[in-house]
């Protein structure tokens, strides 16, 4: 027979799971409108910024310029986005698990997680401001252009639905050549290639800001899934618990009335 003082206690700490589940359920689902908001805004900025590229791009000086090189090396960079925190199903483990097809590239992480994982200064995926885009950018290009790296790429994850989000890289560095090279109507002042050089660190700080956005708007969509998952599964595993314990009761006091009444006949 089951011990009931046993089924208690589990169904106590069972109970107790579902509490903080639910709670944090609760939580994602306060912050996924504003993450989801954010996330349509940065990724409108780099829209904007990547068709301004393109533009630029078409420019006969501009082909010349750095930003476009194919290296004879393979020296890549990956800004790796992970969360601040876990409980949020597969959301950093895939992450991870994408990140080992470039076992020699050197990483800058962003998110706890992620800075937990690969050291380095620490970035907050939640906390990640335009300013903190602008300033790595800077350096990035600097150090692009000096010839420290050959490629730049950003591991993120995206956001395709609530209930769906995938790890992707998106490389950045050096920028694609469009394969339509038809000069565009613009005049540039002073040249294009100046106007380039200005602009692509304000296109990569774009492409990093929407891209760790977009990641945060996925890590809280996934916590809200698994919390919801987990809420359903410790609703069921109590309602099972409950009818063993009910069980083992009625066992306990069918048990006593036979002793009380084996008792009672034997005087």
């Amino acid at each position: 027979m089951a011990d009931t003082k046993k089924l208690r206690s589990r169904i106590r700490s069972v109970n107790s799971t579902l509490h903080l589940t639910h709670a944090m359920e609760l939580v994602a689902s306060s912050k996924i409108r504003r993450a989801t908001l954010r996330m349509e805004g940065s990724g409108d900025y780099a829209g904007a910024a990547a068709d301004a590229m393109d533009i630029l791009a078409r420019c006969p000086d501009c082909m010349e310029s750095p930003y476009f090189a194919k290296r004879e090396t393979d020296r890549t960079r990956l800004i790796v986005i992970a969360g601040d925190r876990g409980l949020a199903g597969g959301y950093n483990a895939n992450i991870f698990r994408l990140m080992r097809s470039w076992p020699e590239a050197q990483v800058y992480p962003i998110g706890k997680r992620a800075c937990d994982r690969y050291g380095g200064r620490f970035y907050s995926a939640e906390a990640f401001t335009s300013q903190d885009a602008a300033s790595m950018a800077q350096w990035l290009c600097a150090e692009f252009r000096a010839g420290d790296y050959d490629r730049l790429g950003i591991v993120y994850t995206r956001y395709k639905s609530m209930m769906e989000q995938t790890a992707e890289v998106k490389w950045v560095l050096p920028l694609s050549l469009p394969e339509d090279r038809r000069p565009a109507d613009i005049v540039f002042e002073p040249n294009e290639e100046a106007i380039l050089s200005a602009a692509v660190p304000g296109y990569v700080a774009g492409v990093l800001l929407a891209c760790v956005r977009e990641s945060f708007a996925s890590e809280v969509a996934a916590r809200r899934a698994a919390m919801d998952a987990a809420g359903k599964n410790a609703r069921e595993m109590i309602d099972e618990l409950m009818l063993e314990y009910n069980r083992a009761r009625q066992g306990a006091i069918t048990q006593e009335i036979t002793e009380i009444v084996a008792g009672a006949g034997g005087n």
